[in-house]
């Protein structure tokens, strides 16, 4: 906190000590359906940071409880530690002033205040890889992953392979459950699906 109360990375863009010594942020998000290998490539690249010798800082929603609470998983069983937190105010709380590369993992689960932060952190020198879901299960707009998208200088889109056709998945095909937007889940709930295999669901 600076002694008006404002925190770190509430600074203007491009007055930071990291933005001075020449280290140009950027915002990079990783997107597409569930099961399409969006986490992997998170992990990847940040292992690639630490690899670098870069101070790296992780963070996941609370509300993903499929695993330990202060790691990421992927689906291939890599592991990273991270920090869950509840909100982007309490990410931004977290955030260490010397760290210089942030991921986020599930980011469709935060709120709209994440826009806001990834901002300010790619303005203030930081490397900002965000990775989520663009579409819920009725292939609209999830959570904050617009505006985030829009705002990138780097966007990957990957596939999952449709489970009735063999084709590049797109769509996260929800199969059990109710029809609230936000349900955690996994393959018990979720399938991948093509354009042509996808089918609104309807909760029973």
């Amino acid at each position: 906190m600076t002694a008006g109360g404002k925190a770190r990375y509430d600074l203007p863009p491009m007055t930071s000590a990291r933005a001075q010594e020449g280290r140009t942020g950027r915002l990079e998000v990783i997107t597409g359906g569930m099961f399409s290998g969006k986490s992997e490539e998170l992990v990847r690249r940040l292992r690639r940071a630490l690899i670098a010798r870069q101070k790296i800082q992780v963070f996941k929603p609370r509300a993903d409880t499929r695993h330990e609470t202060e790691v990421l998983v992927t689906r291939d069983n890599r592991e990273l530690a991270a920090s869950s937190v509840a909100s982007s105010a309490e990410m931004r709380q977290q955030l260490d002033a010397e760290t210089e590369v942030v991921g986020i993992d599930e980011a469709q689960f935060f709120d709209n205040g994440l826009v806001d932060l990834v901002t300010d952190l790619a303005d203030s020198g930081v490397r900002v890889i965000v990775a989520g879901l663009d579409q819920d299960f009725l292939r609209q707009p999830f959570g904050p992953m617009p505006p985030i998208l829009a705002l990138a200088e780097f966007v990957d889109k990957v596939h999952a392979v449709c489970v009735q056709c063999g084709h590049l998945a797109h769509y996260s095909q929800r199969i059990a459950g109710g029809g609230e937007q936000v349900q955690v889940g996994d393959s018990e709930a979720y399938e991948a699906r093509c354009r042509h295999c996808y089918e609104p669901y309807q909760p029973d």
